[in-house]
């Protein structure tokens, strides 16, 4: 009873798999789209962002880094208005607590979506083989069941089972070329808040100590 049903599925064929497979990669590529529009949309510009960090660290002056950066926008921008919000209520310990976890928040915000890319290009191809043993076992279950002169039919059905693996492979290397690039991108951007928090709180403690000579 159990490998009758079994072998009822398997004999559904390689058709279905490969429709898995192009919805997936369609569902890629949307998720790509997306996430190159959200880092275009929260990239704070460099002609706001460098001129007023670089005041800032000639100056020390707090008040005008918070007004130069009140209308930018951008994630780099987001976690320094936190660090400077904190800073004016608890010193630059707070600013430093307060950008670390507005940086961890903005960290989930980029990586939404990328787990879809990473196991899509960690599946894909055994998807695509999975397609193609269900190819094979139907062209053999075919053969089983046909005179002589079909069997050239069933070696074509065979060839025709193995496109699904190519199809897996041609999903996941895309996907896996993505997720790795997003995943470097966003690696770059905090890595670079996180070097700007620190020479942001460097100053501003320079500044306290300056104060208290």
């Amino acid at each position: 009873m159990l490998e009758e049903k079994f072998l009822t599925f398997a004999l559904m064929g390689v058709e279905w798999v490969l429709w898995l497979l192009v919805l997936l990669s369609v569902l890629c590529l949307a998720i790509a789209i997306e996430r190159a529009v959200f880092g275009a949309l929260n990239r704070t510009p460099k002609t706001v962002l460098e001129p007023a960090l670089g005041t800032f660290m000639n100056t020390g002056d707090t008040a005008e880094l918070r007004k130069r950066l009140a209308d930018a926008t951008g994630v780099e921008a987001r976690v320094i208005q936190s660090g400077l919000n904190a800073l004016e209520h608890g010193g630059s310990d707070a600013a430093d607590a307060a950008m670390a976890g507005t940086l961890a928040h903005e960290r989930l915000r980029m990586d939404r979506g990328l787990i879809v890319l990473g196991t899509v290009g960690a599946n894909a191809p055994f998807i695509g083989l999975f397609g193609t043993v269900l190819g094979i076992i139907q062209a053999f279950h075919e053969l089983s069941l046909a005179d002589a002169e079909a069997a050239q039919g069933v070696m074509s059905g065979i060839s025709d089972a193995l496109v699904a693996t190519a199809i897996g492979l041609l999903v996941a290397i895309p996907a896996v070329v993505l997720y790795n690039f997003f995943q470097r991108r966003n690696k770059r951007v905090v890595g670079r808040i996180e070097s700007l928090g620190q020479l942001m709180i460097s100053r501003v403690t320079g500044t306290q100590t300056e104060a208290m000579s």
